[in-house]
């Protein structure tokens, strides 16, 4: 609760600045406000203002998002005679007006109308999804800057009429404005909107690509980013997962995106990542491995609904793990191997969603995760990494397992084996085929992993691993 507690302060005291600098105790003045911190401190207070943790601040929390929602109503483009109509400038100074951005901004503005019955908040809301949305989605086409209609968000519209048109799957968040002002209005054409943009985004986004560049601005295909197009940003693809799980749950898309981000593990060169505490700023998806040398924190908070219903493991180390240095992780960036912030900015959008992941977490308390820690034996785990051609393996992490001798059935004995070279492991962690473990001074490899899940909880994994004999 205590921290919590300075996370909530910390919300109190600095939204709608994206930055705070602790070192000379300001905010950070390049940056200044925007939506985006606005937008996701009022997501948190909202539910702050229901919570019994902070029931003796209720008057505090009324006055702040009011605050915050009256400052996205001052920066939100009201000039009929502009393609940036009912958009939300990207910061103070700022000529963008990004679709991103409204579709952060229209969610706080609900919630904001909801509390105070402000209807300035619902038009607001209408004006941002019903028109700008509307807009980036359609009006590139209409105008000749696309060549045809994909269903996909153009980037962003500066107040002068120039455009940024490539389609950014992080727009599926967008998702949660329109369904919500679909419920709200009952006016067709949001759920048209949401129909058009899942139907377009949904293969670059199964094939794990950033962006789509249409002609005749670009060549009519998905990109990533990076040498070799192969590098992506996680928060793009947390904000996306998050949109489109809040949609259709589990799906087959939402399940092979997150898990195959997910499974991404440490490299020779980053041995200390683990991608269940939260993800690498970039992700290089072709060669599998993380491309940088920090962890964006945001990501642990923006995969919160996705790992508490389906990844509950992956939810609980990750918050045990940032927990350890929490006024660290306030930090936009912290290194993998010792949580040293990247740069001495404490950022607000991280803080939000870090303080609702806190708010709403509740420990791991399974049957099986209790019989782990009585029964379960120390293993040594090599997650196996192959990148252009070469195989290599991480440095050795310590997990617990239960360890039994397989069984028959199950085991294909060859040449130069025997029955006590095949064993079967049970653990909630993070396995993978063809990794390899030690146990009892022998080293084995990882066979296919299977998974048990108790009303779409996963319980453990659990594999057949045969003896490495040199």
């Amino acid at each position: 609760m205590s921290i919590l507690r300075s996370y909530f302060d910390f919300l109190m005291n600095y939204a709608p600045y994206f930055y705070y600098l602790p070192d000379t105790g300001t905010i950070d003045p390049e940056w200044g406000r925007g939506p985006a911190p606005a937008s996701f401190a009022v997501q948190f207070l909202s539910e702050a203002y229901q919570a019994k943790e902070f029931e003796n601040e209720k008057t505090a929390v009324y006055a702040k998002i009011v605050e915050l929602a009256d400052y996205l109503l001052s920066i939100q483009c009201v000039d009929e005679a502009k393609l940036a109509y009912g958009g939300f400038k990207s910061k103070d100074d700022s000529t963008y007006y990004y679709s991103i951005d409204a579709t952060r901004a229209v969610p706080a503005l609900l919630k904001a109308y909801d509390l105070t019955g402000n209807q300035n908040y619902l038009n607001a809301a209408k004006l941002a999804g019903g028109t700008f949305l509307y807009n980036m989605q359609h009006k590139p086409s209409l105008l000749g800057v696309h060549d045809t209609y994909y269903g996909g968000f153009a980037q962003a519209v500066t107040i002068s009429e120039a455009w940024l048109v490539d389609m950014y799957v992080a727009d599926l968040y967008g998702i949660i404005a329109l369904k919500e002002l679909y419920k709200r209005t009952g006016e067709t054409k949001y759920q048209t909107m949401i129909n058009d943009s899942i139907g377009f985004y949904r293969s670059g986004f199964e094939n794990l690509y950033l962006k789509y560049s249409p002609k005749p601005y670009g060549d009519g295909n998905w990109h990533r980013t990076g040498a070799g197009d192969s590098l992506i940003y996680d928060d793009d693809f947390g904000y996306a997962l998050h949109g489109l799980f809040s949609y259709e749950d589990w799906s087959a898309t939402v399940k092979k995106v997150y898990e195959a981000i997910n499974s991404i593990g440490s490299c020779t060169e980053y041995p200390s990542y683990n991608p269940m505490v939260c993800w690498s700023g970039y992700v290089d998806v072709v060669n599998r491995k993380p491309a940088c040398e920090y962890y964006d924190c945001v990501t642990a908070g923006i995969l919160y609904e996705i790992r508490n219903a389906y990844d509950s493991i992956a939810l609980d180390q990750s918050v045990k793990a940032l927990l350890v240095k929490p006024d660290n992780v306030m930090f936009w960036g912290v290194k993998f191997a010792d949580y040293a912030p990247v740069e001495r900015k404490k950022s607000t959008v991280t803080v939000a969603w870090l303080a609702r992941l806190l708010l709403n977490y509740s420990p791991l308390t399974s049957i099986f995760t209790r019989i782990l820690r009585v029964h379960g034996r120390p293993v040594t785990l090599y997650c196996r990494q192959e990148a252009d051609g070469s195989v290599s393996y991480s440095e050795a992490a310590e997990i617990i397992a239960i360890v039994n001798p397989a069984q028959a059935s199950e085991m294909l004995i060859q040449p130069g084996y025997a029955s006590s070279d095949v064993i079967r492991v049970y653990t909630v962690f993070n396995i993978a085929h063809r990794d390899k473990i030690a146990f009892d001074a022998k080293e084995y490899e990882v066979g296919a992993v299977e998974e048990f899940r108790f009303q779409n909880q996963l319980m453990y994994r659990t594999a057949v691993c045969r003896r490495l004999i040199q």
